[in-house]
């Protein structure tokens, strides 16, 4: 990872989230305990966004990691969870489960009560500070006996579940993030509340919010010649925007 200022990784715009039930305050109270916490629940539901509202909440710095990359070197380099570590950041380990299980372990002295990571090529070992906090991301519709968390791991962290949002609340984001009228929100929602209910009859995800939302900008952004014919948007549309993103 190229040095970069810590600065750099402070949110300086709050992030729009809209709470679905408590885990906000969760997420504080783990925060102030200095324990780390997983987030669990499918993609595209808002795990990411939360993360960052968060770190804008607590004015934390905040050092996102994709865990196909490999965890070793970023340790090895003073890379990502290094600095973070140093600096007192929050470090978002996004989709822990597509880390490497040997390199996993390299986390786990710091989720328990001595708060430290160790770098043995490096013979030092860097204490957390307290407001250094660890953060991962698992959604457990990817499980399987090749990738899945040990249960060492996951009994060290604070869980807090993630869903979709309750329907009146997703058409509430959809609008807000896609640029859409609420009706037209409304008549997303309805369609990928269908579409998740053919979850083991042939489909093997359902529809995400963030995908919903991909739809509305498509429908918001439509060329003039289609507001022209469709005046407003019914759920036709709706349903030729979606088609649009599923056959990508």
């Amino acid at each position: 990872m190229p040095e970069r200022a810590i600065e750099e990784y402070k949110i300086a715009d709050e992030p729009y989230y809209l709470p679905v039930d408590n885990e906000i305050g969760l997420f504080e109270a783990a925060h102030s305990s200095h324990l780390p916490v997983i987030l669990k629940g499918p993609t595209g539901c808002g795990k990411t966004r939360f993360v960052e509202h968060m770190a804008w909440r607590l004015e934390r710095p905040l050092i996102t990691v994709a865990c196909h990359e490999d965890l070793s070197s970023t340790v090895w380099h003073d890379g990502p969870l290094t600095s973070a570590v140093r600096h007192g950041a929050i470090c978002y380990l996004d989709e822990v489960v597509e880390a490497r299980k040997d390199t996993v372990v390299i986390i786990h002295p710091l989720t328990d009560h001595r708060r430290r990571l160790p770098i043995e090529k490096r013979g030092t070992i860097l204490e957390a500070p307290s407001d250094f906090m660890l953060v991962v991301s698992y959604n457990p519709g990817y499980q399987s006996i090749l990738k899945d968390l040990k249960q060492s791991t996951r009994q060290r962290f604070i869980a807090i579940d993630f869903d979709y949002p309750p329907p009146e609340l997703e058409a509430a984001i959809v609008a807000r993030e896609g640029g859409i009228d609420e009706g037209t929100a409304r008549d997303l929602v309805l369609i990928g509340q269908k579409v998740r209910n053919l979850r083991g009859h042939g489909l093997e995800e359902g529809v995400s919010t963030r995908l919903l939302i991909y739809a509305a900008q498509l429908i918001s952004n439509a060329p003039l010649k289609w507001r022209c014919v469709l005046p407003s948007p019914t759920i036709e549309t709706c349903s030729a925007a979606f088609g649009r993103l599923l056959r990508r």
